[in-house]
C-alpha cells in the first residue's frame, strides 16, 4: 500500500493530440514513457522517484491496454537486467531506481548493457538524491555514466524540457546503440507545469514479437575477444553518433545576453536555480531574460566540443555551474578549450563550493562573485552589496543564536512504529547482558542510531546488515547482532546476508523487521506484505524463506509491541547453546501504513451511524512517580512532560499527547522493565449504543462515589 494514491490523476495518461496537460513532474514522465511507444518499464523505488514507481502502478490497466509490461522489480539490479529485452529486439523499455545507491547495485548489469549496446531504446531514470535533503552518501550519477559511457541527460526543470528529454532519449539510444540514463532531482520530480499532449503509441514491435521471432547476436555478448570491439565501437561509432544527433536535435540550450563577452554554462537540473541566482543579483528578470548569455546543459555527457567552442569564441570568461564534486565537467571543458587554443578563463570551483548542494543563496553568492571578477560593472546599485556575509557566515550565525534554546532533533520512528519496542527490548538486554556490538542496514530501523536507543555500530548497504557482521563470526563468548528490514531482507538480504551466515556457519543473531511493506521507500508491497494483491504474490513468509537456505534456528513474534516477549526472545537468542545463525522474524504492520489504511473505513463507518472504538493511553498523574524511564525506553513522540498536579511534588508527570494511536507500547514498556503502573488505556466510542452509554454512567457513578468518599475523609483528617 503505497503512502499516495495516484487513481485519480493517472487519468490524465489518456490524453491526446493537441490536449493540454496540468500535473506533477512523475506523471509527466509517465506521459512522455507511454507518448514515446515504450514497450516494457521496471523499477525499484527509493527517493525521490518512488512516486513514479506508484504511479506506474496506478496505471496498470492503462499500460496493459497499449500492451506495456510492467513490473516492481526485486532490486535495482533486477530492474537494470530488465533492459536485456533491448539489447537484440527493437523494443524501448525504462528502468527507474534511485541513484547513486540504486546505480551503485544495479552496476553490474549496466557495464554489461552499455558495453555490448542495444538495438531499442534503453532508458534509466534516475532520482538524482543529492544535497542537504537527501538520504543517502553524497555522490552524483556522473561518474557512472562516464565509466560505462552511458549518456546522460538532465532537463531543465519544467515539464516541457522534462517531456522531450524522455522522447528524444530513447532517439539518442536507437541512433547511437547505447542505453541513455536521465537524472532528475526531486524538485524536477515533483514540479507542476503543463504540456501539450500527444496520443499514445502503442509498441510498433512487441513483446510477443520478440517472443515469436527470437534473435541472438554474438557480437552484443560481454565476451572475449568482443568486448575489445565494444570499446573501439563506443568510441569511433557510438560516441560521433550521439554527438551529431546531441548538435541536430539542439538538445542543449542556448540564451543571448548582452553581456556578450562572458557567459554561464550551467547543467540543465541547475537551470532554474541558476536563474533564480541571477535574477538576485540584478542580472535577470523574473522570466529568465538574463543579461549574461547561457549555455544550457541538458545533456551533460557527452559534452559538445563545438558546442563550447562556439559559445566560448571571443569570450574573456564563462563560469560553470556544476553541482557536486569531483568537477568533471570544469576539467572537461578546461581541456577542451585548451586543446582547441582557446584562452577564455573558465571559472566553477574557484567562486561555486566544491561540494554541496547549489541552493539559491550558494548560486547567488557564487555567480556574485564571478561578476566582481570579470565585469563588476554589470552589478548596478539595485543588486545586493557584496559586504553581505556569505551563507555559511549567516548559517552559523543564526545556528549559534538558538543553540543554547533549541534542542537538536534527530530522526525518530513514527508514533506507534512497530520497531520501536524492538530496540526498547534490546536495550532491556543490554541491561542484563551488556553491550553487543550491532551492525545496522538501511531502513526505517536505522533511527535506532540516534536517542534514545543508539544502537548500531555500522551500515553498509541496503539488506547488507547481516553481512556486516560477518566478519565478527568468531567464538568470543559473545555474539554479534544484525538488523534487516523485510524489504532489505528481499531486496538483498537473503543471499548476501542469510545464505552467507549458512555457508560460513555464522553463530550471530539476526533480527528481520517485518512490517509488511517496504516502509522507508514509501510503503510499497513486497513479497511478505500481509495482504492479498491483485497483481503480486505476497504473503510469502520470511521465515519459510530463511529456513528454506538452512537456518534451524528461526523465532517469529507476531506482536512486536510484546516488549518482554521480545527481550526474552533476543536473550534466548543471545544465549542459547545451539550452533548456527539465529534468526528472529519480528513481525507487526507498518503503523503508517495501517493508520492511511483503517482511517477512511473507521470514518466510513462513523459516517453510516455504526459504532467506532479507537483505542488511547493515558498517564494516572496521581500515580505518576516523574521518573520519565517510560520515555526514555520508548522515546514515543506521543509522550511528553506535564507540570506536576500535586502542590507538593516538583517533578513533572508524563503526559500522552493526541497524537497516541494506541499502539500500547508505552505500557508494554512499562510492564517489561517493571516500571511505575500509572499507564491506563481507554476506549473512545464513535457512535456508541445504548448499552456503551449505561456502562459509561454507571462507571461514572461507582468512581464518583469513591472520589467523594476520598474527599470527605481528607476533609476529616
Amino acid at each position: 500500500m503505497a503512502e499516495r494514491s495516484f487513481k485519480e490523476e493517472v487519468e490524465k495518461l489518456k490524453l491526446a493530440d493537441g490536449d493540454e496537460f496540468h500535473g506533477e513532474g512523475i506523471l509527466a514522465v509517465t506521459k512522455a514513457l507511454l507518448q514515446s511507444g515504450v514497450s516494457y518499464v521496471a523499477g525499484y523505488q527509493g527517493a525521490p522517484i518512488s512516486h513514479l514507481m506508484d504511479v506506474l502502478a496506478d496505471a496498470n490497466d492503462i499500460l496493459e491496454g497499449l500492451g506495456v509490461h510492467f513490473e516492481n522489480s526485486a532490486s535495482e539490479a533486477t530492474a537494470a537486467a530488465t533492459l536485456a529485452a533491448s539489447v537484440n529486439y527493437p523494443l524501448r523499455g525504462a528502468v527507474t531506481f534511485k541513484s547513486t545507491v540504486g546505480t551503485n547495485v544495479a552496476s553490474d548489469a549496466l557495464a554489461n548493457l552499455a558495453s555490448g549496446g542495444v538495438t531499442g531504446g534503453a532508458l534509466v531514470i534516475i532520482g538524482e538524491d543529492y544535497g542537504e535533503g537527501s538520504s543517502i552518501m553524497q555522490e552524483r550519477v556522473h561518474a557512472f555514466a562516464m565509466k560505462s559511457q552511458m549518456w546522460l541527460i538532465d532537463p531543465r526543470p519544467n515539464l516541457p524540457s522534462i517531456v522531450r528529454a524522455v522522447e528524444t532519449a530513447f532517439e539518442l539510444s536507437e541512433i547511437s546503440n547505447t542505453p541513455v540514463m536521465m537524472e532528475l532531482r526531486i524538485r524536477a520530480c515533483h514540479v507542476y507545469g503543463r504540456f501539450k499532449t500527444k496520443t499514445n503509441k502503442r509498441p510498433e514491435f512487441g513483446l510477443k514479437d520478440a517472443l515469436e521471432n527470437p534473435r541472438r547476436d554474438l557480437s552484443r555478448i560481454a565476451m572475449p575477444p568482443m568486448t575489445y570491439v565494444h570499446e573501439k565501437d563506443k568510441w569511433e561509432v557510438r560516441w560521433p553518433a550521439a554527438v551529431k544527433y546531441i548538435e541536430d536535435n539542439r538538445l542543449n540550450e542556448f540564451f543571448d545576453g548582452e553581456a556578450n563577452d562572458i557567459g554561464i554554462v550551467v547543467q540543465g537540473g541547475v537551470y532554474n536555480t541558476a536563474i533564480r541566482a541571477l535574477a538576485l543579483n540584478g542580472l535577470a528578470d523574473a522570466f529568465g531574460d538574463s543579461k549574461v548569455p547561457i549555455y544550457v546543459m541538458n545533456v551533460t555527457y557527452p559534452l559538445v566540443d563545438r558546442e563550447f567552442i562556439r559559445f566560448c569564441q571571443g569570450k574573456k570568461a564563462i563560469l560553470i555551474v556544476e553541482e557536486g564534486q569531483p568537477d568533471y565537467i570544469e576539467q572537461n571543458v578546461n581541456t577542451i578549450l585548451r586543446r582547441a587554443d582557446i584562452q577564455t578563463r573558465v571559472h566553477g570551483k574557484d567562486v561555486l563550493p566544491m561540494a554541496g548542494e547549489y541552493t539559491g543563496g550558494v548560486v547567488r553568492e557564487g555567480i556574485r562573485k564571478f561578476i566582481e571578477k570579470v565585469r563588476p560593472d554589470l552589478l548596478g546599485p539595485a543588486a545586493p552589496v557584496s559586504e553581505i556575509a556569505p551563507v555559511n557566515e549567516r548559517k552559523d550565525k543564526a545556528m549559534a543564536a538558538v543553540s543554547d534554546k533549541v534542542h537538536g532533533r534527530p530522526p525518530a520512528f513514527c508514533t506507534g512504529c512497530p520497531e520501536r519496542p524492538i530496540f526498547a527490548a534490546m536495550k532491556l538486554v543490554e541491561r542484563d547482558l551488556g553491550p553487543h556490538h550491532v551492525s545496522a542496514d538501511i531502513g526505517c530501523h536505522l533511527f535506532s542510531i540516534f536517542p534514545p536507543f543508539n544502537i548500531g555500530a555500522t551500515t553498509m548497504g541496503y539488506g547488507l546488515g547481516a553481512a556486516g557482521a560477518s566478519a565478527l563470526n568468531v567464538k568470543a563468548g559473545k555474539r554479534a547482532i544484525s538488523m534487516m528490514g523485510d524489504g532489505g531482507f528481499w531486496h538483498n538480504g537473503l543471499t548476501s546476508g542469510v545464505g552467507n551466515a549458512v555457508f560460513n556457519k555464522s553463530d550471530n543473531v539476526l533480527i528481520v523487521v517485518d512490517n509488511g511493506y517496504s516502509a522507508a521507500t514509501g510503503g510499497q508491497d513486497i513479497p511478505s506484505s500481509f495482504h492479498p494483491h491483485h497483481n503480486r504474490s505476497t504473503q510469502n513468509t520470511i521465515e519459510k524463506a530463511v529456513r528454506g537456505v538452512g537456518v534451524n534456528w528461526v523465532k517469529t513474534i507476531d506482536r512486536t509491541y510484546d516488549v518482554a516477549l521480545m527481550r526474552d526472545t533476543l536473550k534466548e537468542a543471545l544465549t542459547t547453546k545451539e550452533e548456527g545463525p539465529k534468526v528472529i522474524v519480528a513481525h507487526s504492520e507498518c503503523m503508517l501504513n495501517k493508520q492511511r489504511r483503517i482511517r477512511p473505513l473507521m470514518k466510513q463507518a462513523a459516517d453510516r451511524g455504526e459504532r467506532v472504538v479507537r483505542e488511547r493511553f493515558g498517564v494516572d498523574h496521581d500515580t505518576c512517580t516523574g521518573d520519565h524511564s517510560c520515555i526514555r525506553l520508548s522515546g514515543c513522540p506521543s509522550l511528553t512532560i506535564a507540570p506536576n498536579p500535586d502542590p507538593l511534588r516538583r517533578e513533572p508527570v508524563t503526559k500522552v499527547i493526541n497524537s497516541c494511536v494506541g499502539c500500547g507500547l508505552c505500557g508494554e514498556v512499562s510492564h517489561a522493565a517493571v516500571l511505575c503502573p500509572s499507564f491506563y488505556r481507554a476506549s473512545i466510542v464513535t457512535n456508541p449504543t445504548g448499552w456503551d452509554r449505561f456502562k459509561a454512567r454507571f462507571r461514572a457513578a461507582v468512581i464518583g462515589f469513591f472520589q467523594r468518599r476520598i474527599a470527605r475523609k481528607l476533609q476529616a483528617a
